[in-house]
């Protein structure tokens, strides 16, 4: 080879790299995305590397707890895949018979259909016996086809005052492709369900596999409180990323799949309860002590049917004794009870009261009062800045334009907090009929 020809391939291969390490205007040709550098970016769904930062919103929990403890119990068994649901596969996923477990197309596999039944038969009065002798308040996340098929579930659930039933979707499927018709009419007939069967409308919805479309589905469907299909932090927070022009908040309670007992069919999970149990006990010493030091978090504990096996409950009864040991420092409750302190604590200002008595003293959604939002730009709503000089009779809010809310410190069906809405509001013939519902 010439040494021209040398020179022409070293001139071309210096341009080649040149190309490739930056542009005319100085941007990275082959590396560069237009969502570069940005903290907060998607147009649905939208990620969000920051959060809450250094110093999160401090949640102010009742009786100052330093965490919220939530069991929650998935009842999927009965709506997951199988032929004879109508499906084309049978299911593989979160069973006793292994991570390696394929679907059969066309084909019952009854190895899986079996244990899921185990879920329903068994598994779901273990755990009922261990939370009610207790008197520990859990949240269920049901399939709505799996509920139509065990009444007796559906009655004992019923049966706890103090539970709350959510909807896990109409079917325990993976939404990911699924046509947004589909799963539009999946979540208003799964509402329909709890409806029918409990007489109301689920506080909140985990699809547990959702598609880019769920979450928008939901607020456009209406009616939830908050939706857990999240992982991405220690504490609720609210979206703006939907409710149309007015950008209404939306309340995400994150999960967990950390603190989880489906860990016991995942490669490198829970090879023994013991397992699962000291990871819980670390989990809460931690909280609590980081609640102590000034941050108080949430921890979330999932819980499946079919895959509570004696031992393994054997293991979640002890957590369950020591949780119950700190006393006023670990407040157990459920995600409906969460979301209400969450509305009303942390409601970004000038979005109203969504938070309204139904019947018998049950909290139902609202629609937003009020048209703009002061949100601090996290979705946090955080208060701890405002000022503490306010009277009792006064707006807390810092501009008059948000008075109509009234004081929102004072507890929605106390004396005080009519007083202040009487105080900062003319009512009118419509707000005055509307008051006996309202407050």
């Amino acid at each position: 080879m010439s040494s021209t020809s040398e020179e022409k391939k070293k001139k071309k291969e210096q341009a080649n790299l040149n190309a490739s390490i930056t542009s005319e205007n100085g941007d990275w040709q082959h590396s560069c995305h237009e969502n570069d550098s940005k903290s907060k970016y998607g147009t649905s769904n939208t990620r969000n590397a920051i959060g809450y930062g250094a110093t999160p919103v401090k949640p102010h929990w009742p009786r100052s707890a330093k965490v919220a403890l939530n069991f929650v119990i998935n009842y999927e068994e009965g709506g997951e895949m199988c032929t004879l649901h109508g499906d084309a596969a049978s299911e593989c996923l979160l069973s006793d018979n292994g991570p390696s477990t394929q679907p059969y197309q066309n084909e019952r596999n009854l190895n899986v259909e079996s244990m899921y039944d185990y879920g329903s038969r068994c598994g779901f009065w273990r755990l009922h016996r261990l939370f009610t002798s207790r008197k520990i308040p859990v949240t269920v996340w049901a399939v709505g086809m799996a509920l139509e098929r065990n009444m007796e579930v559906v009655g004992a659930i019923k049966q706890q005052e103090d539970w709350e039933v959510s909807s896990h979707g109409y079917r325990w499927w993976d939404y990911r492709n699924i046509d947004e018709n589909i799963e539009r009419e999946h979540i208003q007939r799964s509402i329909e369900i709890h409806q029918n069967l409990f007489g109301k409308k689920p506080a909140g919805l985990y699809q547990g596999k959702p598609s880019i479309n769920t979450r928008r589905l939901a607020v456009e469907t209406g009616g939830f409180l908050y939706d857990s299909d999240a992982y991405n932090d220690d504490l609720p927070y609210f979206t703006f990323d939907y409710g149309g022009e007015e950008k209404k908040p939306h309340l995400i309670i994150p999960y967990s799949l950390v603190e989880n007992d489906m860990l016991y069919t995942a490669p490198n999970g829970w090879s023994k309860p013991d397992d699962f149990l000291n990871h819980l006990k670390r989990t809460l010493d931690y909280l609590v002590l980081e609640g102590r030091a000034g941050q108080p978090k949430m921890m979330s504990v999932g819980l499946h049917c079919r895959l509570s096996r004696p031992g393994r409950v054997a293991a979640l009864a002890e957590f369950a004794d020591y949780a119950k040991s700190y006393g006023r420092e670990v407040w157990i409750t459920t995600r409906e009870d969460i979301a209400n302190h969450w509305y009303e604590n942390h409601l970004p200002r000038g979005c109203g009261n969504p938070i309204v008595p139904g019947e018998n003293g049950i909290a139902n959604y609202s629609s937003y009062g009020g048209n703009s939002y002061a949100s601090s730009g996290n979705g946090s709503g955080r208060r701890d800045s405002e000022s503490s000089s306010t009277s009792p009779t006064e707006a807390t809010s810092s501009s008059s334009r948000f008075s109509f809310l009234g004081n929102l410190k004072a507890p929605r069906n106390s004396q005080e907090y009519k007083d202040s809405l009487k105080a900062t509001t003319k009512p009118t013939s419509e707000d005055i009929a509307e008051e006996e519902d309202v407050i």
